[in-house]
C-alpha cells in the first residue's frame, strides 16, 4: 500500500461539510477505512442538543458516503466523475456519538457501472457499531 492522499486531495467536500479526517486503508474502487474525530466545536452540536451534544445520525451516513466517494474517485475509471447520493437503504443507528468520539468508518463497494454504484458502510465508536447503511451512488460529470 502506498501513502494515502488526504481526503481534501481526492473528494470535493470542504469544511464545514468535510466529515472525513483521514483514510487509513484503501483498495481503490473496492473498499476503504477511515476516521472522523469529533472535537465538540462542530456547529451542529450547538443545537443538537443543548446540554447533550449528539451527532445527528444522518451525518454518520454522510461520513460513510464521503469515504465511499474517496474509494470511487481513487479508481482511475471514475476519477473525472462526481459521485452523488442516489439513495440510502437499510440505515440503522445503534449508538450515539458525541464530542471527543472517534468514528471508525468503513465501506465496501458493490457493483459499479459508468453511471452508478452501490456500497455498504459501517461506523463504529469504541469498537461498537453506531451506524450501518447501504448507499447508492450516482455518477455525474465533474
Amino acid at each position: 500500500m502506498t501513502d494515502l492522499l488526504s481526503p481534501a486531495e481526492v473528494i470535493p467536500h470542504r469544511p464545514p461539510f468535510l466529515f472525513l479526517d483521514e483514510v487509513t486503508h484503501l483498495d481503490a474502487g473496492e473498499r476503504a477505512t477511515g476516521r472522523w474525530t469529533l472535537t465538540g466545536d462542530e456547529d451542529f452540536f450547538v443545537g443538537h442538543f443543548p446540554g447533550r451534544p449528539t451527532l445527528p445520525g444522518v451525518l454518520m451516513v454522510e461520513a460513510v458516503a464521503q469515504l465511499g466517494a474517496y474509494v470511487v474517485l481513487s479508481d482511475p475509471r471514475f476519477a473525472t466523475k462526481l459521485p452523488l447520493f442516489g439513495g440510502v437503504d437499510s440505515a440503522r443507528f445503534r449508538r450515539q456519538a458525541g464530542p471527543g468520539d472517534t468514528l471508525e468508518l468503513s465501506i465496501e463497494l458493490g457493483r459499479m457501472s459508468s453511471r452508478a454504484g452501490k456500497g455498504s458502510g459501517q461506523v463504529t465508536v469504541d469498537g461498537k457499531v453506531a451506524c450501518q447503511a447501504d448507499l447508492l451512488f450516482v455518477l455525474v460529470d465533474a
